[in-house]
């Protein structure tokens, strides 16, 4: 272990261990800027879209066992959890679309700042009000979509 001018290495074994968060740490949002917690949404919601797409080729593929197989496949989306499912995957798929979109302005240097020197505590200069309106935009949109998602398959009920 390596040894630090002034501390023992019990001091530094106790310092590492009280600096350690684990996963809260991690998933704590509140420690990133606008620009971290839209970057964890967007990975977060491809992974999604990725484990849907594979269920939707499954369940698309059961019409090859016949139609009664089909139906009784396709009475478990009717239920109340399919339709859950299914909101949640329309706010992730227009979250990611809409907040891909500004990614690639943002990637040809569309909307952004004046870059700043990088000082502690690294406060992204760039990420103006632009940059912060087009993730507001891309939230807003996902959960207006999810509300016309939900009044359309729970409306009929």
């Amino acid at each position: 272990m390596l040894q630090l001018r002034g501390n023992t290495s019990m001091e530094r074994e106790v310092a590492d261990r009280n600096n350690r968060e684990g996963m809260m740490g991690w998933l704590n949002p509140r420690r990133y800027g606008w620009e971290r917690v839209s970057y964890w949404l967007q990975r977060l919601t491809g992974v999604g879209l990725l484990a849907y797409f594979i269920a939707h080729i499954y369940e698309t593929s059961q019409i090859a066992g016949g139609p009664a197989l089909w139906e009784a496949f396709l009475e478990l989306t009717q239920t109340t959890l399919g339709h859950i499912i299914l909101i949640v995957v329309i706010g992730m798929c227009v979250f990611h679309s809409a907040n891909g979109i500004r990614l690639i302005f943002a990637h040809g240097g569309k909307g952004l700042g004046k870059p700043g020197r990088p000082d502690y505590p690294y406060d992204a200069v760039s990420l103006n009000y632009r940059q912060k309106s087009g993730i507001w935009i891309a939230l807003i949109l996902a959960l207006v979509a999810m509300l016309y998602g939900a009044s359309v398959l729970f409306g009929g009920e």
